[in-house]
């Protein structure tokens, strides 16, 4: 996967740039209505990174297929082995509020299972990537690379919750109470939560909501996996991405790896509670 690796990389480096000069001179923005009638902050920097991104993939390697949230999600991509999947932008809003948690996320699925992982926080310059069997790494300030490992905890009390830093709900905070955790370290950006595990600052990640889409999930998941940790729905069962609905309507688990079923175990009878269903996905 070295030139998969490398075109991600340098494409998600370069749609950085990109987003870096809307940062500095200013966008526009408007609000998107979603499949399940919700809105959400789209701008011109969205657009322009989708654009970059999917012209550099479908250059280099033509036959794949590519699944972006700013572009329609065309059936073929269903017809193909491999899969790009793209967030041109992950934390859109808080790249609206002129904060630094936000990133580019560009993932490579085959037969529906994710292969490669490239997520970019442009702000402050850190680079996390991985491809399947071959580990996963951190890069900072273009320094050297460093080798990414999960934390051994399992334990809830000595564990670090990776929380929204916008997004509260009362069935979160019932969850916090219910596990006791030591602590909760708010952060935008699923993909960059995500890399808070993967770099020890926390240990676990639940994403209760089913709001979130293909692009949000892939790359961080073969990053987290790459490091030692998992990711699961948050009923324990794997995400496939080879299926027709993109969206993750079973929330998103990710854990340090050991403490996996734990949590899966102490999740089920909260999720009873709050009378949520395991939806089948097609």
């Amino acid at each position: 996967m070295k030139k998969e690796l490398e075109t991600a990389i340098n494409l998600a480096k370069n749609a950085g740039d990109l987003i870096l000069e809307f940062y500095k001179k200013g966008f526009a923005v408007e609000e998107k209505r979603t499949k399940d009638n919700n809105t959400e902050p789209v701008t011109e920097a969205d657009r322009a990174s989708s654009k970059l991104i999917i012209e550099g993939l479908k250059l280099i390697f033509p036959e794949d297929g590519i699944l972006s949230e700013e572009e329609i999600d065309l059936p073929e991509r269903l017809t193909k082995k491999r899969v790009w999947m793209i967030d041109p932008i992950d934390g859109t809003r808080s790249f609206v509020e002129k904060k630094d948690d936000f990133a580019v996320q560009i993932g490579l699925t085959e037969n529906g299972k994710a292969i490669v992982g490239v997520v970019f926080q442009p702000i402050s310059n850190r680079l996390y990537f991985a491809a399947k069997d071959a580990g996963a790494f951190y890069i900072e300030n273009d320094g050297e690379p460093q080798k990414l490992l999960v934390s051994d905890k399992t334990d809830f009390a000595e564990m670090i919750l990776a929380v929204s830093r916008s997004h509260r709900s009362g069935k979160m905070t019932q969850l916090v109470e219910t596990f006791g955790f030591k602590n909760e370290l708010p952060h935008g950006s699923v993909g960059l939560k995500i890399g808070l595990l993967a770099r020890q600052h926390a240990d676990l990640y639940i994403h209760l909501s089913p709001r979130t889409k293909f692009w949000d999930s892939c790359a961080p998941q073969i990053i987290l996996e790459e490091a030692g940790g998992k990711l699961s729905d948050i009923f324990g069962e794997e995400i496939i991405y080879n299926i027709e609905e993109v969206q993750n309507y079973n929330g998103i688990l990710a854990t340090n790896g050991g403490s996996h079923q734990a949590v899966v175990a102490k999740l089920k009878p909260l999720l009873a509670k709050f009378g949520r269903l395991k939806v089948k996905n097609k």
